[in-house]
């Protein structure tokens, strides 16, 4: 395994360190936190729901909701949609709010790095 970093002028790293300490770097970590705290917080609530209801509840989670499909079934396959429903709703949320707030922090780095 070859673990050699990557060099990094001081020039550049002071570039960094003075873009990290903007406001813009900070609108762009709260931004970001603003989507993925609560995101995340909300689909753990759901998924220990449905682990949870699958150990503790299982006649709830056995009854039958149409043919041969039961409501376990139906919690297990939403588990997937909403990973996918969460994905895209974080490309769009980036692309609204991130995405232009790190497109210009880029431009001014390597602006000044060039």
């Amino acid at each position: 395994m070859n673990d050699v970093a990557e060099k990094v002028s001081p020039e550049v790293q002071a570039e960094y360190q003075r873009l990290h300490a903007t406001a813009e770097f900070r609108a762009l970590q709260s931004a970001y936190r603003r989507f993925v705290v609560p995101t995340t917080i909300a689909f753990m609530v759901w998924y220990l729901t449905y682990v949870l209801c699958s150990n503790y509840a299982g006649d709830f989670m056995g009854q039958q909701v149409f043919g041969n499909i039961n409501v376990a079934l139906l919690f297990g396959l939403l588990q997937f949609v909403t990973t996918f429903a969460i994905a895209y709703a974080y490309a769009r949320y980036s692309l609204a709010k991130m995405d232009p707030i790190s497109d210009e922090l880029r431009a001014q780095f390597e602006r000044e790095v060039g």
